[in-house]
């Protein structure tokens, strides 16, 4: 039997708590640049040489608005990339080697980067340039459409990110005839879910970090069970089917759908909030409208303000729904020890803080802490 380690678990406290403190370190200073460029003027200054530029030295005059969006957000995110640059190293690279978490290289952690921005700030852009549109164009019901086009993107981004964006950054393989066996008791465990997966594959998470996982991905056609290397070198194959049923519990239990609607939800009330919060920033700060490029760091406040509030009631949705996802996984593998001792090798394995305090559970937690599972799981008894 899989039991916890002592010093892993100093270790994952001490993890925790230097990432709570990192998370917070960034929050606020987020928060602190984009407050700068309003209360010093900078967004105005620069939305206004932007536009001389533009529309005097470009001669561009019919559709510069187009022109005007890119460059102002190339600009005042450039600047926050290149400032919070250090941070972001310490946090991703300096800290995870030093507890003994990563694999990476220096070249891996800036190619990572790297691609990161060639997939983001693509569809980062295209977001914005309909999101301004939709400010130009749709008057005081610009938030109802944004929230809309959101709700759009997320469900195609859910669909295409398996075969488009994730083997950017990992190389996925079907599972070989050496973990036959491992193949066809997850995909039979996936058929008596009624759910229809295109095969099990494999991909290299060994090549950035020491931790384990798995996951179901994708919607449709590209729904696919997928195990990092780390995963299938050191657990049982038990312990595996366990992890993995309980992925398939957010399908059998239709998570996926139900937290994109509770997100869209939840991403229309934050966008109408953004919407007032606009109007009154709007004659405080001298804007020309809610369409202002300048007013791109008052909206990012406001958006960002709203996440942190409801992160706790979000966080609190997601660990009812994990919940009911190992409960799922308990019923339909039966195998209650080998579900414990899987999540007590995650604990060793990704650092894992078992017994977190509650306000840290409350504010922080999207699933349960591995604790509550694991006991749960030793204590569980077939019906």
């Amino acid at each position: 039997m899989t039991t916890l380690d002592p010093e892993r678990q100093k270790q994952a406290k001490q993890y925790a708590h230097i990432r709570r403190r990192l998370w917070l370190v960034d929050n606020a200073f987020s928060a602190v640049y984009a407050l700068a460029w309003l209360f010093l003027g900078w967004a105005v200054s620069l939305r206004e040489w932007l536009t001389t530029l533009i529309t005097d030295y470009w001669s561009l005059t019919t559709g510069s608005e187009w022109f005007l969006v890119p460059a102002f957000a190339a600009i005042f995110g450039g600047i926050y990339f290149l400032v919070n640059l250090p941070l972001s190293y310490y946090s991703g690279f300096i800290l995870p080697h030093r507890f003994g978490q990563s694999n990476q290289t220096v070249k891996g952690w800036i190619v990572d980067q790297l691609k990161g921005m060639a997939v983001g700030a693509p569809l980062g852009l295209i977001l914005l340039e309909l999101l301004y549109l939709a400010l130009r164009v749709t008057g005081d019901l610009w938030w109802l459409w944004a929230a809309g086009g959101l709700l759009v993107f997320n469900v195609l981004l859910v669909n295409l990110a398996p075969i488009l964006i994730m083997p950017l950054f990992n190389k996925f393989v079907p599972l070989g005839d050496e973990h036959k066996e491992l193949a066809e008791r997850l995909l039979a465990l996936a058929e008596r879910a009624n759910t229809k997966v295109r095969g099990v594959f494999k991909f290299d998470m060994s090549k950035r970090t020491k931790s384990a996982n798995a996951a179901l991905t994708g919607i449709g056609n590209t729904r696919r069970i997928v195990l990092g290397d780390t995963l299938i070198n050191e657990f049982s194959t038990d312990e595996i089917e366990t992890v993995l049923a309980h992925e398939l519990g957010h399908h059998v239990h239709r998570d996926i759908p139900l937290l994109i609607t509770m997100g869209a939800v939840g991403t229309t009330l934050g966008l109408y909030l953004a919407s007032l919060g606009l109007n009154w920033a709007i004659v405080y700060f001298g804007f020309n409208s809610v369409a202002d490029i300048a007013a791109l760091p008052a909206l990012g406040i406001i958006l960002g303000a709203y996440g942190l509030v409801t992160m706790p009631l979000g966080n609190a949705v997601s660990r009812w729904r994990e919940e009911k996802a190992d409960e799922y996984a308990l019923q339909a593998t039966g195998k209650g020890e080998a579900f414990a001792s899987a999540f007590t090798r995650l604990a060793n394995q990704n650092l894992g803080e078992v017994d977190p305090e509650k306000w840290v559970v409350f504010l922080f937690y999207s699933h349960p802490p591995l604790g509550e599972r694991i006991t749960k799981a030793r204590n569980w008894k077939a019906a």
